[in-house]
């Protein structure tokens, strides 16, 4: 355990950040990696994984209902000094884990032809829905990946988190070439190979991380004796961790649309938008970093009633991730093309992946605030503002995107126009909404004088 309610609030997040960044530049790296041999098979393979990977954002939907919860939940009892709490929360949050898990994989590979046939055509759907197949085993793993990785994040751990997730992204990039391409003795699976790479990845990972519990952490560990269903528990923690998830949900729904927005463009522009979206995705990965790190530094903070420091880890946080996002905005000004050519040689696929990079990234330093808030109502132990500013996105972009899909003349790149004015939007609802949140929750706060009891 490592307490973060004392020492430099900007030294704190960045020494946090720093391992978690670190940890996520090996993850575009292997998303790079994949969308390089994945775009080699052509565009409807692009098209099909892409749009298969937008289900990936309901199981992150529901595994942050675990993981926020986790940090809120222990964060702030390690900053009560809490043992036992902080302990019989990570113990229900694994229960949880593994009931999601099954749910997961019933309902995935239940509804996967569903799902694909809606947001996708032709071959793009089979592509997808082989993919999906192979990838959902991954899915399923990543609600105990999240609970043990959130949990340690909360005790101020990050380091071997970063390792097992940098060991399993080379154990996926080694796999990658080898199980899609057929690079030596592997056989080219095409994207099913995409899928069981990052299952077999997934799975070394799971592995790794009960071994640390197990053989090295003290704090907290497995007790089989606080398996027993805690519904006083459960019901804190989906107060807490669905806001979120919903939040991550809309995120779903936002790409969703997206795609079947597109769907008459054909193939290639399904393509572009999903080479863009995933160098997209990596693009935010360090303000992600930071904003993991201001989670659990407010929670301790404000679990130790340090009101000051609480505020200062808000503007501390957002400050370092506009910055950082207003250097990216600025290199994606100056030909993207470039960036975009690099996974394809098609100009209907560059043109559409450039325009949407150039476009987007004029919100990037909005979401980096989002981001930043997203963290503060995490900490603070409330999460329905970060839904609610999520929502306001999605009813701001759905009607006019849809209603200028129905126009003379409708381009994607008014798609992007609409979101960046969504997400801008967001931005200061969010900054809002969290400034309320402080208000009230570090009014008058004082250290806390005794430790909460334990609810049965």
């Amino acid at each position: 355990m490592k307490d973060l309610t004392q020492g430099s609030i900007t030294r704190t997040i960045l020494t946090m950040a720093a391992p978690v960044a670190a940890g996520m530049i090996f993850q575009t790296l292997y998303l790079l990696i994949d969308l390089y041999f994945v775009s080699a098979l052509g565009d409807a393979a692009i098209a099909g994984v892409g749009a298969a990977g937008t289900l990936f954002f309901v199981v992150m939907a529901l595994s942050q209902v675990l993981g926020v919860s986790s940090v809120a939940l222990i964060s702030q009892a390690v900053g009560r000094k809490d043992q036992d709490y902080a302990n019989l929360v990570f113990n229900q949050s694994m229960v949880l884990a593994a009931l999601c898990a099954i749910f997961t994989l019933v309902g995935g590979y239940t509804l996967s032809d569903l799902f694909m046939s809606t947001i996708a055509a032709g071959d793009a759907q089979r592509q997808g829905v082989i993919f999906l197949n192979w990838f959902l085993p991954a899915m399923g793993m990543q609600f105990a990946i999240m609970g043990m990785g959130s949990t340690l994040r909360a005790t101020g751990i990050v380091k071997p988190t970063m390792m097992i997730q940098v060991i399993t992204i080379i154990l996926n990039i080694i796999l990658a070439p080898i199980l899609i391409a057929g690079w030596g003795p592997g056989p080219a699976l095409g994207v099913m190979g995409a899928g069981l790479a990052t299952t077999i990845s997934s799975a070394i990972g799971v592995i790794l991380l009960l071994a640390y519990f197990i053989k090295l952490e003290k704090y907290v560990s497995f007790q089989p004796g606080l398996w027993k269903p805690r519904f006083a528990i459960w019901g804190r923690m989906l107060n807490i961790g669905l806001p979120a998830g919903g939040e991550m949900l809309l995120m779903f729904g936002y790409f969703a649309i997206v795609y079947w927005l597109i769907q008459d463009f054909g193939e290639a522009s399904q393509a572009g938008f999903s080479i863009g979206g995933r160098i997209m995705q990596s693009i935010f990965m360090p303000t992600m970093a930071i904003a993991f790190a201001v989670g659990p530094i407010a929670g301790q903070n404000f679990g130790a009633g340090h009101g000051d420091r609480v505020r200062e880890v808000c503007y501390k946080g957002i400050m370092l991730s506009a910055f950082v996002m207003f250097v990216v905005t600025l290199v994606l000004q100056f030909h993207p093309e470039t960036i975009i050519a690099s996974f394809s040689e098609e100009a209907e696929v560059i043109s559409v992946g450039a325009g949407f990079l150039q476009i987007i990234s004029w919100n990037f330093v909005a979401q980096g605030i989002i981001f930043t808030c997203s963290g503060m109502f995490q900490g603070l132990g409330n999460t329905k503002p970060a839904m609610l500013s999520s929502a306001s996105r999605l009813l701001i972009f759905i009607p006019i995107a849809v209603w200028m899909s129905k126009q003379d003349g409708f381009t994607e790149n008014q798609i992007w126009y609409v979101s960046v004015l969504s997400v801008t939007l967001q931005a200061v609802i969010s900054f809002f909404l969290v400034q309320k949140e402080m208000a009230i929750k570090l009014k008058g706060l004082q250290q806390p004088e005794a430790l909460v009891t334990i609810p049965t």
